[in-house]
């Protein structure tokens, strides 16, 4: 039984499962793809938002080196998976790299979590889409009625319309290949980045030097808290991050590291890139490099053009042009962050529906799903299926209070991709990697190390979740994928084909 649950699927089994013509991928993308679909998922509204709040209650100006360090231990987990994903070019993501190196218990979990993440992630930001197209509405004069504009504030019927169109829309494009998903992507990503370099460079002009001052402010103390909504770490040690000083910028770090959430999500585009081997790490960490960029400086544009005491935390960025005489550049950033959060929950759909795909094709989820379009060559059952749930998801229920769950499932899986790459790299040696992670397995402990303490920063009831969604997958790995698992059926007809064959003589 322990043997059957933690049996790993070979690389090379994996890769031949995408050569099936009913289950294969077209191959359409490039390195520049990749970068593209990289950027438009990283940058987001924590650009715009996140950027002045954690200016003004945990670090100061010293925020800019808050995005340092998280891009760091980004970048410790992208240089794994751009292994994982260089190696082994499979839909799925860690799904599939958990799969050929933890078996099939732990790749199963993982997938599962990615679904969640993923789908959780896509209502989200379609909910917050659905925010910034209403205001921009509301400045024109034209208003929804109320029992189309969401959940929040509604007394009796609501739904959010915006929300669901934006994430049918996108099913379709999906559905319609990633070629085009790229290019639209490619467009969207190319008005955002302008957007943000506007800001960046018309902020510059009204920098005053006295604001950075003191760079590092005084530490002041937190007192810890004794609820469900403290971190974890707190109720588990008594410990409360500082704010400010030193250790305000790691509190930062932890907060901001959630504006980073997204590179991880190239890697499951790996079975369609046409060269995954030179293309995948370039991607990964191409975008990761453009991101961490373009957020420190717009960290350090906030925090010139206005002391981080007087930021506001709904809109810093917008008010801080407010503040010297420019709040023409408020619409452009409310402009800029509606477009951007199209290709971010774009992006999430996709991800989460080649993982399901992954799922499917090895039986761990009905094969129905696993047969992809015979004239767009994608996987348009799981696409359809999940963009409705999500549309409906995201039309009826407001997710603010379960965002923290996308974070929690995306550093789980960092944890899984970095151990995966130490256990590869001793039971495969003799697989050829394109990429190879320096220095491992220190690069892999010290990602899992950090990633451990950005998730005990997190609040305990987000564990709770996580761990009752968990018990949920198992039950149902337990019900239905243990008994379906193509995995199984081969080695069971091994079995049978060769009877009374030695172990080692099965094929």
């Amino acid at each position: 039984m322990s043997s059957a649950l933690f049996r790993t699927k070979n690389v090379e089994q994996s890769i031949r499962d995408t050569e099936e013509p009913e289950h294969s991928l077209r191959k359409s993308l490039s390195a520049l793809d990749l970068t593209v679909f990289g950027v438009g998922v990283i940058i987001g509204t924590g650009i715009f938002v996140l950027t002045g709040q954690v200016a003004k209650n945990n670090a100061g100006p010293a925020v800019s080196l808050a995005f340092v360090a998280a891009g760091v231990v980004c970048a410790l987990a992208a240089l794994c998976y751009a292994e994982f994903a260089s190696t082994v070019p499979v839909a799925g993501s860690a799904y599939t790299f958990s799969y050929a190196s933890l078996g099939e218990l732990p790749a199963w979990i993982i997938g599962w979590d990615l679904v969640l993440e993923f789908a959780l992630g896509t209502a989200v930001v379609a909910v917050g889409w659905s925010g910034y197209i209403r205001s921009l509405l509301d400045n024109a004069g034209w208003h929804l009625p109320d029992y189309l504009a969401g959940r929040d504030g509604a007394s009796g019927f609501g739904f959010d319309i915006l929300a669901a169109a934006l994430v049918l829309a996108l099913t379709g494009i999906l559905v319609l290949g990633m070629k085009l998903s790229a290019r639209i992507t490619s467009i969207v990503v190319a008005i955002k980045v302008a957007v943000v370099l506007i800001v960046i460079i018309a902020g510059a002009f009204f920098i005053h030097g006295a604001n950075y001052k003191p760079f590092i402010p005084d530490p002041e103390p937190v007192s810890a808290g004794g609820n469900l909504k403290a971190p974890l770490i707190q109720l588990m040690f008594g410990w409360a991050p500082a704010n400010f000083g030193v250790m305000g910028i790691f509190t930062a770090a932890s907060v901001v590291f959630f504006a980073f959430i997204g590179f991880d999500i190239v890697a499951t585009a790996a079975e369609e890139t046409r060269n995954p081997q030179r293309d995948m790490p370039r991607g990964i960490l191409g975008s990761l490099l453009i991101c961490t960029v373009l957020y420190v400086a717009v960290s350090i544009v906030v925090t010139g053009m206005q002391k981080y005491t007087g930021l506001s935390v709904e809109a810093p960025l917008a008010d801080a042009f407010k503040s010297v005489g420019h709040p023409w550049y408020a619409g452009v950033i409310s402009f800029g962050a509606a477009v951007g959060l199209t290709t971010v929950c774009m992006i999430l759909l996709l991800g989460q529906t080649r993982v399901f795909f992954a799922m499917s094709r090895d039986g761990l989820l009905p094969r129905f799903f696993s047969r992809v379009h015979p004239r767009f060559k994608t996987p348009h059952r799981p696409t359809i299926l999940l963009g409705v749930i999500i549309a409906i998801v995201a039309g009826f229920t407001s997710l603010s209070e379960l965002a923290e769950l996308v974070n929690i499932g995306t550093l789980f899986a960092f944890v899984v991709v970095a151990i995966s790459v130490i256990i590869l790299r001793r039971t495969r040696p003799d697989l050829p990697r394109a990429f190879r992670t320096p220095w491992v397995p220190v690069v892999p402990i010290l990602s899992v190390c950090a990633t451990l303490w950005l998730m005990l920063n997190l609040p305990a009831e987000t564990w709770l979740r996580f761990a009752i969604w968990m018990v949920i997958g198992i039950a149902v790995y337990l019900l239905y994928g243990r008994r379906h698992s193509l995995l199984a059926l081969r080695e069971q007809a091994a079995a049978g084909e060769v009877p009374g064959a030695p172990p080692g003589k099965q094929q």
